[in-house]
């Protein structure tokens, strides 16, 4: 019996051996699964970074302008006319849907999975209209209101929505166009590169410049 318990021994020393070997050259270690789980939900946590940054703080600020303007509109109930109050009411209810949309889809970053769409050409699009369509809003139902409580303060919540729209257009399109020259730049800068190399390929064109 102790035969038997000594090979019973050896046996589970050379197991538990080779398990730690093979687990120490095993390419799946026990936190490679969760590494893989951090680096699959990634691209779906909220970034708060975004939320944070100068364009996400008017993103928010825009959704709950817009979205206290449409209530406010929606309080009113009796209006004479009522043109400015339903056109009001499409532009504050159309820009809180919109940059809603934009604000999940970029604090989600959501729209890196949809590389088709020019997102900033979107967003600049989105905060451009607003801000044309809530200005001439705003100023209409100035126009056509009856002075009440809930027309006075759809009125301010618009002209407030107005503004942020406008500054957030405002780096929208600063944005774009540091883009476009950096683009402009790189791409000079490869252009000097490729005829830097056809030179220093081409000895003939070293003799001419010589």
């Amino acid at each position: 019996m102790r035969g038997n318990n000594e090979d019973l021994d050896g046996f589970d020393g050379e197991a538990s051996s080779t398990s730690m070997i093979s687990g120490a050259s095993s390419p799946y270690q026990p936190t490679t699964e969760p590494v893989m789980q951090r680096r699959a939900l990634g691209g779906y946590r909220c970034d708060l970074d975004y939320l944070r940054s100068v364009l996400g703080v008017l993103k928010v600020t825009q959704v709950v302008l817009a979205l206290i303007a449409f209530i406010c509109i929606e309080t009113i109930m009796h209006c004479s006319p009522c043109e400015g109050l339903y056109f009001f009411e499409f532009v504050s209810c159309s820009a809180f849907v919109v940059t809603g949309v934009l604000l999940f889809m970029f604090s989600l970053n959501l729209h890196t999975r949809i590389p088709q769409i020019n997102w900033n050409l979107t967003d600049l699009v989105n905060t451009g209209l607003s801000t044309f369509f809530f200005l001439i809003a705003s100023i209409v139902l100035v126009a056509l209101n009856r002075k009440t409580g809930a027309e006075i303060a759809a009125v301010i919540f618009g002209f407030l929505a107005t503004a942020a729209y406008a500054v957030n257009t405002y780096l929208a399109v600063k944005k774009w166009m540091n883009r476009q020259r950096n683009a402009r730049q790189s791409n000079d800068y490869m252009r000097a590169r490729t005829e830097s190399r056809e030179v220093d390929t081409r000895p003939e064109i070293r003799h001419l410049d010589a």
